[in-house]
């Protein structure tokens, strides 16, 4: 198997258990995205949120969790603690990370603590056998599909959310 394209499974897979466990609807995550919509990139994931079920604090909060949680799969599953903001594929991620995170923490240097902190906070999270599991099932099924939409998706990560 590619190891490419298992990093990007796995790093999509963070993206997406991540976003249904904070409270998203996961409407797509592939591994096989379109390139005629915007910047080249070997993932995508696809996620709706209640803008009536949060305040604009807790959705930027779940955001930078979600934008961090791919950078952290991948992290995990090659056994390497990285910073987000160090790997040149995961710019994109710890830049929408630290956009979404303005909301909550205005100051540019308590900004990167407290990104820091979450970084640490989803590496517990995802670290944790259950979650591993869920997130490992997603990769598997990303491998196996390409891509899962919203009914795929659901189905795959319900054994672990319910």
């Amino acid at each position: 198997m590619d190891d490419d394209l298992e990093l990007t499974a796995y790093h999509e897979a963070g993206h997406a258990f991540v976003a249904a466990y904070a409270g998203g609807k996961v409407q797509r995550v592939t591994i096989e995205p379109d390139w005629d919509d915007g910047p080249q990139r070997y993932g995508d994931t696809q996620v709706a949120w209640s803008r009536r079920r949060f305040t604009p604090r807790e959705l930027a909060e779940k955001l930078v969790l979600v934008a961090l949680a791919g950078p952290v799969a991948e992290m995990i599953y090659r056994g390497e603690p990285l910073h987000p903001a160090l790997v040149a594929e995961w710019r994109h991620d710890w830049g929408q990370a630290w956009d979404e995170a303005a909301e909550v923490v205005p100051d540019e240097m308590r900004r990167t603590q407290w990104l820091e902190a979450r970084v640490v906070g989803l590496h517990g999270l995802l670290s944790d056998d259950t979650h591993w599991d869920a997130l490992a099932g997603v990769a598997d099924h990303l491998l196996a599909h390409e891509t899962l939409d919203e009914a795929m998706f659901a189905e795959v990560i319900a054994t672990w959310l319910g």
